[in-house]
């Protein structure tokens, strides 16, 4: 790491999806205890905000998106045992990973990715579209407290779940593309997921990042559930993933980096995020990240103790249903830094027991491909010793941050959006879907009257 950010960081201090990755639930209890209590309190601007304000917040400017091929149709195998995309899916209180597409709307005021002495740059089309997509979107925002779905065109479907699906809309008040996650009130209820999804739409409420999805508003109707993201057209990061088999160490560093980046900042405001995989990171237009799905995300300052997550991503005291804390995040961002360099995860059986006696009892097993650095940098993420998990020790993120594997990555300029992306997503126009898979379409309207409504569980909607 520079020795810039090394000086700006320098005071910082402590402080599960299975569809067929699956996942459990359980009662929350709360307790306040020692270690699970610590937390990172890196300097806002690595954030994305200024002064920690998020009425500063500054959307960058979008960096050039140059030539790329058109995205392959063929999809590599991967070694075993790699699971499929069908065999990470999940049936929870969220809508699959893919489905929730964003990025964040433009704020009036200057920006802070524009380097000091820089030339000035022409804009291109590509680029007039996208700042052109932000103005518009300021009209919605205005709005947004009103939202309804007459305001919206449903275009296509681009993600379902078990508690409904993500359609591709267009606004018929700016004509800008969003995405609209619906979901059943019904089954929600079922299944006993009123308070996941309430937690969900309060922290996108209170979230906004450049690194993770933005949510424009909310409201609902007698039998379903409405939010409204922005569209992410680039897919998902499990796609690119998959297509290019595994990723280099340069490639993996860019998308951990901006991952480290937006868990930072959620970890800032004691959100503990609990779901995090390649499914759950959509690329945006031009290359950079969006974490998405935040349905089993929850505000706990100290520990929590219930089952859920992503299986062969769950950290060892989340199996063992001890209290965990911010550190059970860390256990799986090593796991997905393994995933990108590896092509698949650190442990994986069919057997969703064995699996998860293996990451307890286990040491994972490296690909010899991968480097002294990145193994390194696993063996201190991937360690069931919570004393001994970096990123929950006394440094906090600086355990991580100054890693030599992350040595040749500047955090400065990644917040700021000034690196270029290692990959330029495909796509055609800011409606363009061709980046998702394709789902069967359903005609059932949206808007019927029901006889049980459960407005009075869904307050805040």
């Amino acid at each position: 790491m520079p020795a810039t950010i090394s000086k700006i960081i320098d005071k910082a201090k402590p402080r599960f999806s299975f569809h067929h990755r699956h996942h459990s639930d359980g009662e929350e209890h709360h307790q306040h205890h020692g270690i699970f209590a610590l937390s990172s309190s890196l300097p806002t601007h690595l954030f994305g905000y200024k002064d920690g304000k998020k009425d500063d917040y500054v959307e960058p400017p979008p960096i050039a998106p140059t030539e790329t091929q058109p995205r392959e149709t063929m999809k590599p195998s991967l070694p075993p045992p790699t699971p499929t995309k069908e065999e990470r899916h999940k049936p929870s209180s969220s809508v699959s990973p893919q489905n929730l597409p964003s990025t964040p709307p433009a704020t009036p005021g200057g920006s802070f990715l524009a380097a000091d002495n820089e030339p000035a740059k022409t804009v291109t089309q590509t680029e007039q579209l996208s700042m052109d997509e932000h103005n518009q979107s300021e009209k919605l925002e205005k709005d947004k407290c009103q939202l309804k779905l007459s305001d919206f065109k449903i275009e296509r479907t681009v993600g379902t779940g078990s508690f409904g699906r993500v359609h591709l809309i267009q606004s018929k008040i700016n004509q800008r593309y969003y995405a609209l996650k619906v979901l059943k009130k019904a089954e929600i209820v079922k299944l006993k997921q009123v308070e996941h999804t309430n937690n969900e739409r309060a922290i996108l409420a209170s979230v906004q990042h450049p690194f993770i999805v933005n949510l424009w508003g909310s409201f609902q109707d007698d039998a379903n559930l409405y939010m409204v993201m922005d569209y992410v057209p680039g897919g998902e990061l499990f796609s690119f993933l998959r297509k290019s088999k595994k990723f280099s160490n340069e490639v993996a560093r860019f998308y951990a980096g901006e991952v480290l980046l937006a868990l930072a900042y959620l970890h800032s405001k004691d959100i503990i995020y609990r779901d995090l995989k390649p499914e759950n990171i959509l690329l945006d237009a031009h290359g950079h990240i969006k974490v998405t799905d935040f349905g089993f995300a929850k505000k706990v300052p100290d520990i929590t103790w219930t089952l859920c997550g992503t299986p062969d991503y769950l950290a060892p005291e989340i199996i063992q249903t001890k209290g965990y804390g911010k550190a059970a995040d860390f256990w799986a961002f090593g796991v997905l830094i393994f995933e990108m360099l590896a092509g698949y995860p650190p442990y994986y059986d069919d057997n969703q027991f064995k699996l998860y006696e293996k990451i307890l009892t286990t040491q994972p097993k490296y690909p010899a491909h991968m480097d002294a650095a990145a193994k390194d940098l696993l063996k201190h993420l991937l360690t069931t010793d919570l004393s001994q998990r970096y990123g929950n020790l006394k440094r906090g993120y600086l355990d991580i941050m100054e890693h030599k594997w992350f040595a040749p990555l500047d955090f400065e300029k990644l917040i700021q959006r000034k690196i270029k992306p290692p990959h330029i997503p495909h796509i055609k126009g800011s409606g363009d879907t061709a980046n998702f898979d394709k789902y069967p379409e359903e005609f059932h309207p949206y808007g019927v009257p029901q006889k049980e409504n459960y407005r009075d569980q869904f307050p805040d909607f």
